[in-house]
């Protein structure tokens, strides 16, 4: 099990969302040190006043993970004062919630860096550290938009795919460097936090942000090297395995209504 008391963490955008119900719940199972990086320095500093007034102290500092030689700088300065990071949740996201012909170039770059490249360019800055102390844990929040197709959601699901494939490889490279460094992938359904404002789902249920948080700082401990939620997200690399892809339309698309699920997705204002 990976032990959370005592222990250093950081949260990419931690001022809100599960982000910051992570964060909560970390420093009530006692982490010792909670780092909190975000865009939005209005929300930061809110975040770090409400966990102030439930006797917490936390480290904070607003960073665009887009911008990649910032971003670096706020790791190595991180590194200089605390001595790396125990536990990295790279849960920074973005979603646009388009066709793809009406995407932007400037909105296509914008998905894939934050949504993954980021997390690719905070863990190779942190992950010396973690392989130096023969410990750490990095949690990479995907979706299950990682794993099925979904109309209004092509850049985002390359994203999360993207993510996937990435965190998986890097949990097998660990593994076989017996570095000691755990590395769990989170693929959710909707969670309602906002950020997918206006999306219908008729027969999976869209998780609720206390629940999805839960769920992910309970895999951290117990090393579980995927989260997946709700359950029946479980069953979809085994269906789309079964399943001929115009049944898989057909059935999950069509019948359980997740093809329409964007059509009327309004986002975080």
């Amino acid at each position: 099990m990976s032990h959370i008391e005592h222990k250093k963490a950081l949260i990419t955008g931690g001022a809100s969302g599960i982000g910051k119900i992570m964060g909560r719940m970390l420093l009530e199972k006692g982490l010792g040190t909670l780092v909190i990086w975000d865009i939005n320095e209005t929300m930061l500093l809110q975040t770090v006043e409400e966990f102030k007034a439930l006797g917490y102290t936390v480290k904070y500092a607003v960073v665009d993970v887009i911008r990649t030689e910032a971003m670096l700088e706020a790791a190595n300065q991180l590194t200089k004062e605390m001595g790396g990071i125990d536990i990295l949740i790279n849960n920074a996201g973005i979603v646009v919630g388009k066709f793809f012909n009406d995407h932007t170039h400037d909105e296509i770059d914008r998905t894939m860096m934050i949504n993954c490249s980021a997390l690719m360019h905070i863990t190779k800055a942190l992950l010396p550290g973690m392989i130096a102390a023969r410990e750490g844990h990095i949690v990479n929040i995907a979706s299950a938009a990682g794993m099925v197709s979904n109309p209004k959601m092509s850049v985002y699901a390359a994203s999360k795919w993207a993510v996937i494939g990435w965190s998986d490889s890097l949990r097998l490279e660990m593994e076989t460097l017996q570095s000691n460094v755990k590395v769990t992938t989170v693929t959710p359904y909707y969670i309602n936090t906002g950020m997918f404002d206006g999306v219908k789902s008729r027969v999976i249920p869209i998780v609720h942000p206390e629940v999805a948080a839960r769920k992910i700082i309970s895999g951290i401990e117990k090393n579980k090297l995927f989260v997946r939620m709700p359950g029946i997200v479980y069953l979809l690399p085994l269906i789309k395995g079964i399943l001929p892809v115009r049944w898989f339309d057909k059935i999950v698309g069509k019948w359980m209504g997740i093809y329409t699920t964007m059509k009327d997705f309004k986002g975080r204002k």
